[in-house]
């Protein structure tokens, strides 16, 4: 995976797998706030087709209050962006932003602690699918 996040393959469908996520998710403290149909609204308004692809918004507020305390600009890297996507072969795909990846941008103190647990939340949820 790049530098900006990590992921995995699944065995399962691509419905199957934004359910599982998505609960998952749920499961570490975070809520879903915004759910894009990139290859839906591609359709819509280039008429172009791609395999499915769902950006998932997700956030826990407890660790997103302590960021944005520290740093009341970090809402722009907000929400932690989760993709549920089907590969040109077929394969499900799960990929997770890293925040730590972000780190650079944000020079301020108690950031890298909120990264950290978050990427260590997503992380397990990755290995729960």
């Amino acid at each position: 995976m790049s530098k900006v996040g990590f992921g995995k393959n699944v065995n399962m469908s691509f419905d199957e797998a934004v359910t599982k996520v998505t609960a998952a998710l749920q499961a570490e403290g975070f809520g879903v706030l915004t759910e894009i149909d990139v290859a839906g609204t591609l359709k819509k308004k280039l008429d172009k087709d791609m395999p499915p692809y769902r950006i998932l918004g997700a956030c826990n507020p407890p660790l997103a209050h302590r960021a944005i305390t520290a740093e009341p600009e970090i809402g722009m890297l907000l929400p932690c962006n989760v993709v549920v996507r089907q590969t040109e072969s077929g394969a499900v795909r799960v990929e997770f932003m890293d925040p730590q990846a972000v780190l650079p941008l944000v020079e301020k103190p108690g950031i890298a602690e909120v990264a950290s647990e978050v990427r260590e939340r997503l992380q397990r949820v990755m290995n729960a699918l």
